[in-house]
């Protein structure tokens, strides 16, 4: 018997303003985070799911505070991690190696975890579902998860997840359909913030 399958529609974003500690979002992460909320009142979430640390839980539960009934739930998939660590050769020779030594940063158990939580992260979020209804997800995470799966949907060599930037609290839509390739129907949309909100946590040089 052919299991019958629906779209997914994944929806992205990475965690709103957090303080300079991390520990926690400052007022104008907040604000983000409320904001994103409202824009998605009108989408029949699933569930909310969020990576452990305290900057993606408290986006996740002030979203989930403007959603009706819509599931918070934690995943150390959605978490912050490297999720490949490419090889020199496989980088273009004039930036290699400034990529590389952005990655050195990282501690090296860290960086040996990721991949397994990256292709975690394909496994529960990704691809179409089973049964006939579509399911619409809302994933709050960090910078390099949406990197990574943005990459995915796009068949890009696995070190291209570097270098796709995500500001706080944007949105980043994918779809994911039957017999179809994934489509991002939305990347790194800032429209539901207010001017003075937006591109924060994006590099000062690449504000629009």
């Amino acid at each position: 018997m052919t299991t019958r399958t629906a779209a997914r529609h994944l929806y992205l974003t990475r965690h709103a303003e957090a303080t300079p500690d991390e520990t926690g979002l400052t007022e104008a992460g907040r604000r983000q985070a409320a904001l994103l909320g409202d824009r998605l009142r009108g989408v029949p979430l699933a569930a909310v799911h969020h990576g452990p640390l305290a900057r993606a839980a408290q986006t996740a539960r002030l979203i989930g505070d403007r959603l009706d009934g819509v599931p918070v739930r934690v995943d150390a998939a959605a978490g912050d991690y490297v999720p490949y660590e490419p090889a020199r050769e496989e980088l273009p020779a004039e930036s290699a190696d400034g990529m590389l030594g952005f990655l050195e940063q990282f501690p090296a158990g860290e960086r040996a975890q990721g991949p397994a939580l990256a292709a975690e992260a394909v496994a529960r979020f990704t691809g179409p579902v089973e049964g006939d209804e579509p399911r619409h997800e809302l994933v709050v995470t960090h910078n390099f998860l949406v990197g990574w799966l943005v990459r995915a949907a796009l068949d890009a060599p696995a070190w291209r997840w570097m270098g796709i930037n995500h500001a706080n609290a944007a949105l980043t839509v994918i779809r994911y359909a039957p017999g179809r390739p994934p489509a991002v129907l939305l990347f790194n949309d800032t429209g539901h913030l207010t001017a003075d909100l937006r591109w924060t946590g994006f590099p000062p040089e690449l504000h629009v």
